[in-house]
């Protein structure tokens, strides 16, 4: 990714016209694209009726989507993005309070914005790079799919985001995550040919989200849409050379223009001829238009897009395939994990979660962090913010277990104290109060809710004292 530079000012869109007293959701310049570009013009897939998407992605290494279906705090309907992907029937209700929620049993997501990650096909054992990975939700996917087998690096540039989705991998529970905050380029030449499946969802200029983020739309111009192309292509140039040969790269956008989508493609397409465009296998959405490909022509039936009368706010998908035979190579500068518990850790482990001592182990100064028993290799060169799982740290010969041990692993500790979401103890616990323990024995304790890890406190004398982090409690 091409270092920072001095910010110039980007011109904001035209105004927004008022069309019987509502504001009109699109600017002059984008209709008048559309119309120039589409089949049917701008209100063939933007029809004026149809009511913003709103949905949420269930976790399904938590839960699989149809128990979800039945114990839902909302009425949801089925997607059809992706099998975990569900539409909410009240787009108003706010999903981010809900104790599902804090326990990682879905994430708030876009329909459409589930589609990519269910594309790149990802299969137990896989070791697969999230390019652009923040807020999360498509990291949190993948994790998903790969069941607690082989690796998911997840890596985002901005500082930032890198936190947020950090937080949002300890949420959702992923315990084979290695979380990056790096570049294209500086993974690319520690990993090369490393990746069996890359998704990069590229940073653009957002025209699907002109419905929900009134700032995308105020931001939007030509200028912007051409300062994004430039930067996904780059994305994709780069980091090519990280897939393994007859590995699976996945390209997508949440915008519809054509410089960031089809000419993306065509002009990567023919900049590397080991890689093929292949059919998405998908039904929803539509073809892409041989209008959109700009100075390179592809096969547009096999790429997709996602507009509004498909019932998602937009999406553009590719699916490209590099040739040669399977092979992965391991990065030349290399540093594999796996050091000895230190006792205090491996007694805290031995006695309230069993089995996890088998997990590989590294040490961050005086914190403990697992890995499934992997083979985990960290390059020279890239920062890597997280490698697994925090159990905790050793403090003064004592071990303090990690908020992300009893997220990841809380349903298999043996000292549990078990919660329903409708119960007051369970809202008291999210604002971080403490509360009655009434299943747990003294000492630390997981707090599940319905059986999914909530977090942990620590009980004495019939009262579980609250170790739930501040800056995610429920306060109103």
């Amino acid at each position: 990714m091409p270092k920072s530079k001095k910010k110039k000012s980007v011109p904001l869109a035209p105004p927004l016209k008022h069309v019987d007293g509502e504001t009109a959701m699109v600017s002059d310049f984008f209709k008048e694209r559309c119309n120039a570009l589409l089949p049917g013009g701008y209100d063939a897939f933007f029809p004026k009726d149809v009511p913003l998407a709103r949905g949420i992605t269930v976790n399904t290494l938590r839960c699989n989507p149809e128990d979800f279906l039945q114990r839902a705090p909302f009425i949801l309907a089925p997607s059809g993005f992706s099998a975990a992907s569900f539409r909410l029937a009240d787009p108003t209700v706010k999903v981010g309070i809900e104790p599902y929620h804090h326990a990682g049993v879905f994430y708030g997501q876009e329909p459409s914005a589930s589609a990519p990650a269910a594309l790149l096909g990802v299969q137990p054992g896989d070791v697969v790079l999230d390019l652009c990975a923040a807020p999360g939700g498509k990291t949190a996917q993948l994790g998903a799919a790969l069941q607690g087998q082989g690796l998911l690096y997840s890596n985002e540039f901005m500082p930032d985001r890198a936190r947020i989705l950090l937080s949002n991998v300890e949420r959702m529970g992923l315990p084979n995550a290695v979380v990056l905050n790096s570049s294209a380029e500086q993974i690319a030449a520690a990993q090369p040919g490393y990746f069996d499946r890359i998704l990069v969802d590229a940073p653009c200029s957002g025209e699907g989200m002109f419905r929900k983020e009134p700032m995308a739309l105020a931001q939007h111009s030509q200028r912007l849409v051409e300062s994004c192309a430039a930067l996904g292509r780059s994305l994709l140039d780069t980091i090519a050379a990280a897939l393994r040969p007859g590995g699976t790269l996945v390209y997508s956008t949440c915008t519809f223009a054509p410089e960031e989508d089809e000419g993306a493609i065509g002009a990567f397409l023919r900049a590397h001829p080991e890689f093929s465009l292949v059919d998405t296998g998908v039904s929803f959405g539509c073809a892409g238009h041989a209008s959109c490909c700009c100075e390179g022509p592809i096969d547009v039936e096999k790429v997709r897009r996602i507009y509004p009368v498909h019932g998602g706010e937009g999406h553009f998908m590719a699916k490209l395939v590099k040739a040669g035979e399977a092979s992965r190579a391991l990065p030349s500068q290399k540093a594999q994990l796996g050091t000895a518990l230190p006792e205090e850790a491996a007694a805290f482990l031995r006695n309230s979660f069993p089995g996890l001592e088998t997990h590989r182990a590294h040490l961050v100064q005086d914190e403990v962090w697992l890995l499934p028993n992997v083979a985990v290799y960290l390059p020279k060169g890239i920062k890597v913010l997280r490698a697994g799982v925090q159990a905790g740290q050793v403090v003064k010969k004592r071990f303090e277990p990690a908020h992300q041990l009893y997220m990841a692993y809380g349903a298999q500790a043996v000292n549990q104290e078990l919660l329903t979401a409708k119960e007051v103890r369970c809202a008291a616990f999210l604002r971080g109060e403490e509360i009655d323990a009434l299943t747990a024995q003294d000492g630390f304790a997981a707090v599940l809710v319905d059986g999914f890890p909530l977090g942990f406190g620590k009980v004495s004398g019939g009262r579980l004292k609250n170790r739930y982090p501040k800056g995610l409690r429920n306060l109103k």
